[in-house]
């Protein structure tokens, strides 16, 4: 802490209370500044009782933990509503677990992008010195943007794929055309909402120049690598059972079911 102050006036002083202000060393994004609050805190709270700590350190440590206390419970509850949408789009258990668990390295190469308060890539793409902390919404907006655009891919994908999985019975046909009709609609998507991105990151800001810098990189990561790349290659190694819907599960989500094929049909 550097300093605490508490002048005389009634700007400061009323009746038997007093506003007393404290200047950390640290700012509160860092660890250092939250350990200052904590022990701020901690001193109000045994030596005077009723009293209360403010001020936009402690709004920020506080609203950090509001919004990511629960995040563990709210991102499955988002994998366990998107892993039952896709199972009745897809007709699949598997494609839809693969699904949610190939989204993943997209946001978490993403948030690895994320990292200026070390300086990280900053320095390099845009001449930024490490930042020393990131603000509570970047990270939060990065992953609502990038699991509602990687799902709409991955979507258009599945499903081309159990198209002609349905009418062919052959899994490697069903990625090779899946993947070379939806390729087109899906590169081009991508191109446009990663140059959208990098327009956005020019901006001065530097907070959105974060989470534009982020959410361009994982678009481009889920298109080409994931979506091209890793997407075919799991469906391909899963085989027959990448379509696998038992009738249990299919009576639940009301689709026909998608019983493991004994022998696919020759390619």
């Amino acid at each position: 802490m550097r300093t605490a102050v508490a002048p005389e006036g009634p700007g400061w002083r009323r009746e038997d209370t007093a506003l007393v202000s404290v200047l950390p060393e640290a700012e509160t994004g860092t660890n250092a500044g939250k350990e200052t609050v904590e022990r701020v805190r901690d001193v109000v709270r045994n030596e005077f009782p009723g009293a209360r700590v403010g001020g936009s350190g402690a709004l920020f440590i506080d609203s950090t933990r509001a919004i990511y206390g629960n995040f563990p419970l709210v991102l499955a509850a988002i994998g366990a509503a998107t892993f039952v949408l896709l199972a009745r789009a897809s007709r699949s258990l598997v494609l839809a677990a693969q699904a949610v668990f190939l989204n993943l390295p997209s946001i978490g190469a993403a948030y690895g992008v994320l990292v200026w308060q070390h300086g990280y890539g900053s320095e390099a793409i845009w001449e930024i010195e490490a930042t020393g902390a990131i603000i509570a919404w970047v990270p939060l907006m990065t992953f609502d943007f990038l699991i509602g655009l990687s799902m709409d891919y991955e979507v258009f994908m599945l499903s081309r794929m159990r198209e002609e999985y349905d009418e062919d019975g052959s899994t490697q046909k069903a990625v090779v055309e899946g993947i070379g009709r939806i390729w087109r609609l899906v590169t081009s998507a991508a191109l446009i909402l990663f140059l959208a991105f990098v327009a956005l990151a020019s901006i001065p800001g530097t907070d959105v120049k974060i989470m534009a810098t982020g959410l361009g990189a994982g678009i481009l990561i889920d298109a080409t690598i994931l979506r091209a790349l890793l997407v075919p290659g799991l469906v391909s190694m899963t085989g027959r059972w990448t379509w696998w819907l038992p009738s249990w599960a299919a009576r639940l989500l009301r689709v026909p079911p998608s019983p493991v094929a004994p022998n696919e049909a020759a390619d």
